[in-house]
């Protein structure tokens, strides 16, 4: 992959100085790894900061901890790498000290910097020389390359796996928690069978490692509720997420069922479900290249208000090495859609007592779109 890398930062570069950005810095962890292929899994979360520096002329930085300066060197694509040790000198800073001028104009991720690397480029740079590179970052990971979309549909294979063992794994008695053990080892197995057969990556990890988001019972309008140790019932509805969990060679998607178990005992959430499934599909009716994002959300939505529910959160959002990318399928994301976007799309309902919820992950085609995710969803499929 590392061909692709020099073309991203070559595409990156050609757009920074076409906006006249004399350096670009990069501190968000997924933009580092699609610029030069450097990932530390870490990154933020003990508080040392990495930081990819891009000069419009091309020339490229790394400065990172010297505790990872080992996998840096095996797979950062940049010019130079700048490692810097807890409490010595300067550190981070160091590299940075030294690189602005008054004159230069800088680009940052504005939303994206950790506060304590955005304090110290505020004293070094006036406000007025600071740009946002995120609107440049975004446009170009719309649209996906042949390898990304490889890493698409096999991290479609790995959800899929995921689902089929959590419906499996659902039953009478069962603790949630022992469906999360179950969906974390199935995906686990089919990501390193593909990455054994596909990559030649023997760092990248193929654990899944996100809390799985899970609810059942009187849980259920618990939008984000992780797996716990309650034990599920016949009866009772069960919703299952794999939004964080679907992240194959760093490649994320969505995916999301809402089940029952041995039978619907509340015959209300029957309408309920089917007016979710409905609104997904009239989102993916009218799911084409050259229409909106918010076209897709206004079909989605008026399904859910014209059944007499409220109005409802987005339909979906595009992804691609991060959760969530350019475009969202919402309200006033005039985004035209484009052969190449991956894009995950919802239905969904909820009231006081229940809420439904079916996703799917797709590409966009030059035809229509391709799904990336494939699970039963009518209703007689989905009580187990």
């Amino acid at each position: 992959m590392s061909d692709i890398f020099s073309q991203r930062l070559s595409l990156f570069c050609g757009r920074l100085k076409q906006a006249s950005i004399d350096v670009a810095l990069i501190t968000d962890e997924d933009s580092i790894y699609y610029l030069c292929g450097y990932y530390d899994y870490l990154h933020m979360d003990f508080g040392r900061p990495t930081i990819l520096a891009i000069k419009e002329d091309g020339e490229t930085l790394l400065i990172t901890p010297t505790i990872d300066l080992a996998a840096a060197k095996q797979h950062a694509r940049v010019d130079q790498i700048a490692p810097w040790n807890d409490g010595m000198g300067l550190e981070w800073r160091q590299e940075l000290h030294s690189m602005f001028t008054k004159s230069m104009l800088v680009a940052i991720e504005v939303d994206l910097v950790p506060p304590v690397v955005q304090r110290y480029i505020a004293e070094r740079v006036v406000a007025e020389r600071l740009v946002d590179a995120t609107p440049i970052l975004g446009d170009m990971r719309m649209i996906k390359s042949q390898e990304e979309i490889k890493l698409a549909r096999h991290a479609g294979i790995v959800a899929d796996e995921m689902m089929n063992a959590a419906r499996e794994t659902i039953a009478n008695g069962v603790a949630e928690y022992e469906v999360a053990l179950a969906t974390s080892a199935a995906g686990t197995r089919k990501a390193a069978e593909l990455l054994d057969a596909y990559y030649d990556d023997s760092d990248m990890s193929p654990n899944i490692h996100f809390l799985q988001i899970m609810a059942s019972g009187h849980h259920l309008t618990k939008t984000h509720h992780r797996a716990s140790t309650r034990v599920m019932k016949s009866g009772e509805p069960v919703f299952m997420c794999f939004c964080g969990m679907t992240n194959f060679h760093r490649f994320k998607l969505g995916f999301d069922r809402t089940f029952w178990i041995d039978e619907i005992v509340d015959k209300a959430q029957i309408g309920v479900y089917e007016t979710a499934l409905s609104s997904q599909q009239a989102a993916l009716s009218v799911l084409r290249a050259g229409v909106t994002a918010e076209s897709v959300h206004t079909a989605y939505a008026e399904v859910i208000q014209q059944a007499g529910y409220e109005y409802p959160f987005r339909c979906g959002r595009a992804t691609g090495f991060s959760y969530l990318e350019k475009p969202q399928l919402v309200t006033n994301d005039k985004t035209l859609l484009q052969p190449g976007m991956v894009l995950a799309v919802d239905g969904s309902v909820a009231v006081d007592s229940f809420r439904a919820q079916v996703g799917d992950s797709l590409l966009v085609t030059e035809n229509g779109y391709e799904l990336l995710t494939h699970h039963p969803k009518n209703l007689e499929d989905i009580v187990l």
